[in-house]
This record gives structure tokens, C-alpha cells and sequence, in this order.
């Protein structure tokens, strides 16, 4: 959309200090807390298989650490930026909070294309990531996880090797691990049913009936796929999903006015989310400019992809017939479509607090791992349905009490936590 990293970490740092303003935090605090405490820029070189050497760029940051252990996960993105990093570990101190699980914020990223590199050349490149950073992770001080583009193979890799590195076992040091070897059942699904989880919860605030809305989904990877799943379990009808074809390198909009099913979309996608548009046109889908996600007549609509996707270019586009807007992203929306959201009564649900399902899962796989207790699936949806649920009725309460928008009340919400752990630190 002609965002950059820069763009998405003004964005951010917008967003708090228009809600630090509302708190009257004084400048001190709101310098510690427009950056990362800590940051690791490295380079990661790789043997691939061809015998040459290629230097991947490499980031691990630490917003903030005074609620608990930074917490964040690892994207592998060709586009991938330090300030892409800078505003995602800020959004992660934020998501931990306003959920209220005892951790802080971090993120990290290389800037790299899983989706050319053999399965060889990226297990190289996650030990060597972890050869970058291992002094600087652990189960108690900072723990990452899978993001855009990496999964639980590529975790066991980075525990192993941190792993091997230490002389020790520490499953808790990196959470996504596959079920079976540390990780939690539940995890796959987390973020996706955690978007769902809060728009349940925000339909029943509204009176509306699921069985009633449509949606229209940009993304169809490890949050949207599981989002459209329990959505359309749940009564609810997909007009259009739009994702990547990694055939042709660009996004499309796979739209059936009767009803897109997930199961079928997912049976002709990839690992990455990228869905076969040859094989969506032989099963009765219109194939539309990837950019119309944003314009289907629905009540509904989930981005669920990347940051800077709905901007002051586009938002005008979004229909008239649009309630609600679920961030199933990181930071999906800029300032000035925000803004336009605002003047048009559309309630969006912000991403700090919809696509906190993963973390939350995450912190549980932490539980489990240092307590050697597991858990079964349905125990783990139970509890992230709860929680989830329990910080979405005290945003929207706060929200209608303050005259605040969703937004703005879950970011005064968490901020304020995390302010209070400070002071209490004796850190401001």
C-alpha cells in the first residue's frame, strides 16, 4: 500500500502518545516507552546449498520487560525492517497487558523469503539466528515465537540449538513448538479463534445474531484460515478471502457470493497461506484484483495479513454496509483510516487485544513447559476463551464510560498497566 517499516513504527508511536496524552504520563515515561529498551541488529551468515554464502540480516528487540520476560515472535519477511521490528515489540508489551498475562513485549525478523530457501538452508539460518541471540532469550527473559512466515519446525531447530549451545533442556525458551515435543495443543489455532472469541464477544454487546453477518478476509495463513474456520462453524458467511498466489507473486480476492468454506480454500493452499488461483476458478470462485477484499458488501470485515493494509488510499472504499472491523493483524489500519472508521461509526475491535489469542496461548505453553503438566485441547480453548472474553468486556466498559473508541480504551488500558509496574519498579 506504499507503507513503510518507518511509516508503521510512526503509526505506533501515534497511536501511544495520543493515548499517554489522555493518561497525562509525564515526558520521561513516554520516552522509555516510545522505543525498545534493548536492541540486537546482527547478521546471520548462511552455507546454502548451492556452496555459497549469502549474509541474512537479523533483529531481536525488547520493548519493554517490567510486567515479565519479553515476548515475541520471529517473521521472516523479504520486506522485513528494524522499525517494522521496533512497532511490533511495542505491540506486543501492549497485547501482553491489555490480555493481562505476565509478560512484556519483544519481536524479532530477518529479512529473508522462506519461500525460495530449501528446508536445509532455513534450518541453517534459525541456528544461526540463535547462535546471534542466544545470551539475550530465555524462559525468563525473553521468549520468542513463531510469526509471519515461520512455524513450529523452525522453533524446534532454534530450541535445539539453543539447546545445544546451553548443555541443557529448556523447552520453555521458545513457545510454537510442535504438540508432542513441548508444545501446546491449541497453539495452531490460537490467534485465529482469538479474533473469533472477541467478535462473539462484541456481537453479543451489540445484539446481533453471527448467523446474520457476512465477512470479507484478507489473509489466509495461520490467523485467518483458523478465524475463517470457527466463523464459519459458528453461522457466519464469507463473501470473499483474498491472499497471496505464489505462483503468479501477487494477491488475488477468491470471492463466492454463496459462501466461501475454509475447508475447501485450505485444500488448495500451501504451508505459506498462498492459495492456487487456477484451482480456486475450477471450484466456482470469481478471481478479483487482491485489493476488493475491501470493498464486498459485508457486515464484517477481518484483516488478517500484514501491517499498513487499510490506509488513507483505500478506506474509502471500504462499504457502507461494514459494523465492525476485527484486526486479525499487527497494526492493519494507519492514523487516517482510523480516523475514517471514527467518522462513520464503525467499531473496530484493535489488534493489541483481537490478535492477542496467540500470546495468550503462548504464555500457557510456557505454563505447561516449566510445570511438565499438559494440557488437552478443549482446557486450553476454554481458558483462552475466558480470557479473551474477560479483556474484551473490560475494554468496551471502559470504552462507553470513558467515551473512548475501542482502540483508544484498550490502549489506555494496557498502558496503564504496564506504567504501574514500572512505578512500582521505581523505573519512573
Amino acid at each position: 500500500m506504499g507503507k513503510t517499516g518507518a511509516d508503521f513504527l510512526k503509526n505506533a508511536q501515534a497511536q501511544f502518545d495520543k493515548v499517554a496524552d489522555f493518561l497525562k504520563l509525564n515526558e520521561g515515561t513516554k520516552d522509555l516507552l516510545r522505543t525498545p529498551m534493548k536492541e540486537l541488529h546482527f547478521n546471520i551468515p548462511v552455507k546454502m546449498d548451492n556452496g555459497t554464502t549469502q549474509v541474512f540480516k537479523g533483529f531481536r528487540m525488547r520493548h519493554n520487560d517490567s510486567r515479565g520476560p519479553g515476548k515475541g515472535g520471529i517473521r521472516f519477511a523479504p520486506d522485513e525492517t528494524a522499525d517494522t521490528v521496533r512497532a511490533l515489540s511495542m505491540g506486543m508489551t501492549w497485547k501482553c497487558a491489555v490480555v493481562d498475562i505476565p509478560l512484556g513485549g519483544g519481536k524479532g525478523g530477518v529479512v529473508c523469503d522462506p519461500r525460495i530457501m530449501s528446508l536445509s538452508e532455513q534450518e541453517r539460518l534459525c541456528r544461526g539466528y540463535i547462535r546471534a541471540v542466544y545470551k539475550e532469550i530465555g524462559h525468563e527473559i525473553d521468549i520468542p515465537a513463531p510469526d509471519v512466515m515461520t512455524n513450529g519446525q523452525h522453533m524446534m531447530w532454534m530450541l535445539d540449538e539453543y539447546e545445544t549451545i546451553t548443555g541443557a533442556r529448556y523447552p520453555g525458551v521458545i513457545t510454537g513448538k510442535p504438540a508432542g515435543f513441548g508444545g501446546s495443543l491449541g497453539r495452531t489455532e490460537a490467534t485465529g479463534y482469538g479474533v473469533i472469541y472477541t467478535l462473539k464477544a462484541l456481537l453479543k454487546a451489540e445484539g446481533v445474531d453471527i448467523k446474520k453477518t457476512t465477512a470479507s478476509i484478507q489473509g489466509f495463513g495461520k490467523v485467518a484460515e483458523y478465524a475463517a474456520r470457527m466463523y464459519h462453524d459458528l453461522g457466519g458467511k464469507i463473501i470473499a478471502v483474498s491472499c497471496w498466489d505464489n505462483t503468479d507473486k501477487k494477491a488475488y480476492t477468491f470471492r463466492k457470493t454463496a459462501g466461501c468454506l475454509p475447508s475447501e480454500l485450505a485444500s488448495i493452499s500451501d504451508a505459506f497461506g498462498s492459495i492456487d488461483k487456477t484451482k480456486a476458478k475450477g471450484l466456482g470462485y470469481e478471481v478479483l484484483d487482491g485489493a476488493e477484499w475491501l470493498t464486498q458488501e459485508v457486515t464484517i470485515l477481518i484483516p488478517a495479513a500484514l501491517e499498513n493494509q487499510i490506509t488513507s488510499a483505500n478506506v474509502e472504499g471500504i462499504s457502507k454496509k461494514v459494523k465492525y472491523i476485527l484486526e486479525g493483524a499487527n497494526g492493519p489500519t494507519t492514523a487516517e483510516a482510523d480516523a475514517v472508521y471514527n467518522a462513520r461509526g464503525i467499531k473496530a475491535v484493535p489488534d493489541i487485544l483481537c490478535s492477542a489469542g496467540g500470546v495468550t496461548c503462548s504464555y500457557f505453553e510456557q505454563v505447561q513447559n516449566n510445570t511438565n503438566y499438559y494440557w488437552g485441547k478443549e482446557e486450553v480453548f476454554e481458558k483462552l476463551e475466558y480470557i479473551m472474553t474477560k479483556a474484551f468486556e473490560s475494554m468496551y466498559a471502559f470504552a462507553k464510560d470513558k467515551s473512548l473508541t475501542l482502540r483508544d480504551a484498550a490502549y489506555a488500558i494496557s498502558v496503564t498497566r504496564v506504567v504501574e509496574s514500572m512505578k512500582k519498579r521505581g523505573w519512573i
